[in-house]
């Protein structure tokens, strides 16, 4: 069996999307935030990797085609924002220091957590873009010696977490303006985030899209500075 699996060119796009659907139809029987079709999509993957011994390079080999689709679906995240143009020209200084703000929050908050867990320098830069979208927190963590692997990790779960809170949060801190709510999901969660912040509004889901593309730029130029804190 696992011979038959292992040989198949798309079975790693096969197990993510089957793992995928089954979580889409579970969140959607139970309407339960926590069920996030990703967070169930990792758990069966994982669960089937261990179960017919597959070693994940072999996996990542054969599902790396799925990485393919991130930087045009991001791109795709242009079209909410530009139907709302209007009001962004119209709240411009919010925006741009909510977002400020936001990056700043980030990585104050790995500065502080690695002084407290007495973290490596490698280990504190490989979380330093754990707020950012995948396509470009990679990049960030190459250039500044972090662990790859982890950063994606680390920007997975920092996004499920978004996504699974977000209106919690959100109700906590009678949040409610719309621009606030998308620009506060899209600058700590990004895409995974924004998911969710264009289920609640398409204002919230275009003022997400706008802080995964600027958060992004700002984390590239503010990590670096932030890199030699530690």
């Amino acid at each position: 069996m696992k011979e038959i699996i292992c040989n198949s060119v798309y079975f790693g796009v096969a197990i993510s999307i089957v793992g995928y659907m089954i979580g889409v139809l579970i969140k959607n029987k139970f309407k339960f935030d926590f069920l996030n079709p990703l967070l169930i999509s990792i758990i069966f993957v994982i669960g089937v990797l261990t179960i017919f011994k597959i070693d994940y390079d072999t996996y990542n080999e054969s599902a790396k085609y799925l990485s393919y689709l991130l930087t045009p679906a991001t791109v795709c995240l242009a079209i909410p924002l530009y139907r709302q143009l209007e009001l962004l020209k119209n709240n411009f200084k919010a925006v741009i220091v909510g977002i400020t703000s936001g990056v700043i929050s980030s990585l104050g908050s790995i500065l502080l957590l690695s002084y407290l867990f007495k973290f490596t320098h490698e280990q504190y830069v490989t979380l330093l873009p754990k707020s950012i979208t995948t396509a470009i927190g990679i990049g960030v963590s190459n250039e500044l010696g972090g662990i790859v692997t982890i950063t994606v990790a680390a920007i997975v779960v920092t996004g499920i977490i978004g996504n699974v809170i977000a209106m919690l949060v959100c109700k906590i801190f009678k949040i409610k303006e719309p621009v606030a709510v998308g620009l506060a999901i899209g600058t700590a969660s990004h895409a995974i985030g924004t998911s969710k912040a264009l289920e609640i509004g398409e204002i919230e889901g275009a003022m997400s899209s706008l802080s995964i593309a600027v958060s992004g730029l700002l984390t590239v130029i503010v990590a670096s500075i932030f890199a030699n804190f530690y």
